[in-house]
Formats: structure tokens, sequence, C-alpha cells
């Protein structure tokens, strides 16, 4: 007769994958946060620019054609996050699959790696100068 505890996972298994999904959850909350400053960022910029090109100076509209330029640079942030965040979810669910599910009886399961690195981006917001242009 099976106990309760078979088929659970062990406590060390169970508080890393607790951990790395945590982290995951963080990534894409960061990514939200880019998404909207990045958002609102363009949206004034241009709106702006669109103003200024009625009743400003090259310059000014130079000004806010570069501000939504360097909103356009969380392209590059989200999707380093994003595929970032895909590896990491891969690998916990590869582990999941062969340590506690016992999908690798015979060794050969292929295991994503887990990221060491908790994201590859680190900016909460887009701001001018805060990114480099790629």
């Amino acid at each position: 007769m099976p106990t309760a505890d078979e088929g659970a996972l062990p406590l060390h298994v169970a508080a890393e994958l607790q951990d790395h999904l945590l982290v995951a959850g963080h990534d894409l909350d960061r990514l939200q946060r880019l998404l909207d400053d990045a958002t609102q960022t363009l949206s004034t910029c241009f709106y702006t620019a669109n103003h200024l090109l009625t009743t400003g100076t090259t310059i000014d509209v130079q000004r806010q054609l570069s501000e939504a330029l360097t909103a356009l640079q969380f392209h590059d942030m989200s999707t380093q996050l994003i595929a970032h965040t895909q590896r990491r979810l891969r690998g916990l669910a590869d582990r999941i699959a062969r340590d506690a599910m016992d999908d690798d009886e015979d060794g050969a399961a292929v295991v994503c790696e887990i990221p060491n690195r908790p994201n590859p981006v680190t900016q909460d917001e887009v701001d001018a100068g805060s990114i480099e242009l790629f």
C-alpha cells in the first residue's frame, strides 16, 4: 500500500523549484514594467513630435524622436528577458519530469540547464541614457 509521502518531491528539490519559479515570476513582473514604461514614453514622444512639427523647431523634433528611439530599445531587453524566462521554465519542467515523476528510467532524459543568473536585464524602466543602443 502506498504511503502518503510516495510521489512527493523531496523538500530540497521542492524548495529549489519554488525559488526558480519565484525568480521567473519576478522577471515577468519586470518585463511588464518595461513594457508599460516604454509604451507611455513612446506615446508621449510621438504626440509631442507631431505637435512640434507644426509649432516647434527641428531640434525639438529631433529630441523627441531620440527619446522615442530610446523607448524602442525595450524590445531588446524584453526579448532577452523573455528568452531567459523561457529557458528557466523549460529547465524546471524538464527537471520536474525527470526527478519528481521518475520520467528518466533509462537515464537518457534531456534536461535543459536552468540559468544560474537570475536575469539578463537589470533595468526596471527605460530612461534616456539608461541603456546602450544596439
